[in-house]
């Protein structure tokens, strides 16, 4: 069971290797170091811990209050404990904070605060006001504050082309296949069931319309996809629309998730969603029936998909 803590209540003082990131997304670049604290971790007394920032430094920072992110804080959560990481730190990132120097963030957050025995990173981490330190000086650090540190070069990391931005950029273009590569799992839309107004169920197509309280969550382009989810614990398939509904002139962006083989009560229910596949882009039909007759082809082609 993973520990998730606020730096301000970051109390305990057992020994943690330990790495430092935003890790939006958790994606398989990622993975190459936080395997490598949880598998050094495994033998040893120290306790594998993620230092990682909320919101995110370039909202602060760079006034990219629109930038959207690929995890939630409790995707985020729930990814990292799924890998076996013993210990997630969430530091709020101000402006305050950014003007830490390296000697101040090293000492009195990673040695004093959260007792850093070993700290695992790549090759290109900068630390600091104005992001001045660097892996070298993290060395140095760690040999006058008792802790050692191993880089991770650039051929490793180098190797896995990944980042958060290719995948946000594959996501907004409708490339679920690329964004879902990158990833190593489904990208995911966990929200709160609400009630819409009941159109898909005329259309004989009932939907489970999507809220997402977390206004910063990446929702991929506008379109048709394939989708899993798991609901009273069993696994359901579907198909889910992103958009606005120009058929029946709808005038509000919506998520509408059409469950398969499934009928239950799930209003006020909290879901997590895995999208599959992209079917196609929304598209205003000439008519209501011609909706229809897509939506049962759109639920043909997913079975097809679900089947493979």
């Amino acid at each position: 069971m993973i520990t998730v803590r606020n730096i301000s209540t970051y109390h305990e003082k057992h020994p943690t290797v330990i790495t430092i990131g935003t890790f939006d997304g958790v994606h398989i670049g990622h993975r190459k170091i936080l395997d490598k604290i949880i598998n050094h971790a495994k033998p040893t007394e120290l306790k594998s811990s993620v230092l990682t920032f909320f919101p995110h430094p370039r909202m602060v920072l760079q006034k990219d209050a629109d930038i959207k992110l690929l995890n939630t804080i409790d995707e985020k959560i729930m990814i990292l404990e799924r890998l076996g990481l013993d210990v997630l730190i969430i530091h709020p990132f101000t402006k305050d904070f950014s003007r830490l120097t390296a000697t101040e963030f090293v000492r009195d957050i990673l040695v004093n605060t959260l007792n850093t025995k070993r700290v695992i990173i790549g090759y290109d981490h900068r630390f600091g006001r104005n992001r001045t330190a660097n892996i070298t000086d993290l060395i140095a650090f760690g040999n006058a504050l008792d802790f050692t540190v191993d880089e991770i070069p650039a051929q490793e990391i180098d190797d896995v082309s990944v980042s958060s931005t290719k995948i946000r950029k594959a996501l907004e273009e409708g490339d679920i296949t690329t964004a879902n590569n990158y990833l190593g799992y489904e990208y995911m839309l966990t929200g709160t069931i609400s009630k819409g107004k009941g159109i898909g169920r005329q259309l004989g197509f009932p939907t489970a319309n999507l809220t997402i309280a977390e206004n910063y969550k990446l929702i991929p382009k506008n379109g048709a996809y394939t989708v899993k989810s798991t609901l009273m614990g069993k696994t359901v398939y579907g198909m889910m629309n992103i958009g606005y509904n120009p058929t029946v002139n709808g005038t509000s962006k919506s998520i509408e998730i059409n469950f398969f083989d499934f009928n239950a009560d799930l209003y006020d229910k909290k879901i997590q969603v895995d999208i599959l596949a992209r079917l196609r882009d929304e598209h205003k039909f000439e008519s209501v029936d011609a909706l229809k007759l897509q939506l049962a082809k759109d639920k043909e082609r997913s079975i097809q998909l679900i089947r493979k």
